[in-house]
């Protein structure tokens, strides 16, 4: 079977980009994911996005995003705004609008083009507390959240904050962020108990009240050089425990996203970040 697919990037975040006619099409897509996303044999991406019809109202588009391994994820930020600059490649994307994903609605507005790409700003919704939504297993069987507890994970206590952004996610804030900190530990917490589908790790580090330093370890890819999901968790885990303000900046490997949060839990968080495409072509 020939596929004609795009390759996009957001923050060198990369993913491989197809047009599926069907959700069938797009199981078949699955079952391929992980050779699509080889490095060495296949194109070569952190993760495979379906373009699909919307099924509910409100949206213009569905997405459905594999990770690497072939496991589907709910949502990804980074993926998200490459949702975009594609349909806007193809001449298909208005300037706000809704994509169907598992995690919900998601609004996405295109903000400005540069040379090499474009600008998007996303509502990705309200953060999650609830230990049931992340989904985590309380510390405590009386906690009603997941905010500053401490966990361990390979003989070592962690404090960590766990917040839902329509995926799971750990947030680790540490004086230092280093390779033993992300490849050693960053797994060891992804699989923890606490965590019974698994969880995206960051580790976050504190520059200034609008500005942090951040690395992610994510479910079914490894070390990323960006999550935009993650990006988000971690603000609203540091404007949670009263370390940051409502607009910051997080620099992650692969560059800058900017995001904000008013800090009341009913309310969406904001993401701001670029996309581009890389190449097209077929395999």
């Amino acid at each position: 079977m020939n596929l004609r697919f795009t390759k996009a990037e957001g923050l060198s975040n990369d993913f491989v980009m197809l047009d599926c006619a069907t959700v069938r099409q797009s199981d078949e897509i699955q079952s391929r994911a992980a050779r699509l996303c080889d490095r060495r044999r296949g194109i070569g991406a952190d993760g495979v996005i379906c373009v699909l019809p919307a099924s509910k109202a409100g949206a213009a588009f569905r997405m459905r995003i594999f990770n690497a391994d072939g496991s589907e994820a709910e949502m990804c930020g980074n993926g998200v705004r490459c949702f975009g600059e594609y349909l806007r490649s193809t001449s298909r994307a208005p300037v706000k609008f809704g994509i169907e994903t598992l995690a919900g609605l998601i609004e996405v507005e295109f903000v400005v083009a540069d040379e090499r790409g474009g600008l998007y700003r996303v509502n990705m919704g309200p953060p999650k507390f609830s230990p049931a939504d992340i989904p985590a297993i309380p510390v405590d069987i009386n906690d009603t959240d997941f905010l500053m507890k401490e966990i361990s994970a390979l003989y070592k206590t962690f404090r960590v904050t766990a917040v839902s952004m329509g995926n799971p996610h750990a947030v680790v804030y540490t004086d230092e962020i280093t390779d033993e900190l992300v490849l050693t530990y960053g797994p060891a917490i992804q699989k923890c108990s606490h965590f019974p589908k698994g969880v995206n790790v960051e580790f976050a580090k504190v520059l200034s009240s609008n500005e942090i330093r951040m690395r992610v370890y994510e479910r079914g890819c490894g070390e990323t050089h960006a999550c935009g999901t993650g990006a988000c968790a971690a603000v609203v885990a540091g404007i949670a425990a009263d370390k940051l303000e409502n607009d910051v900046t997080v620099h992650l490997t692969g560059g800058d996203l900017k995001i904000s949060w008013d800090g009341y839990w009913a309310n969406p968080v904001y993401m701001t970040g670029p996309a581009r495409i890389v190449f097209s072509g077929e395999i």
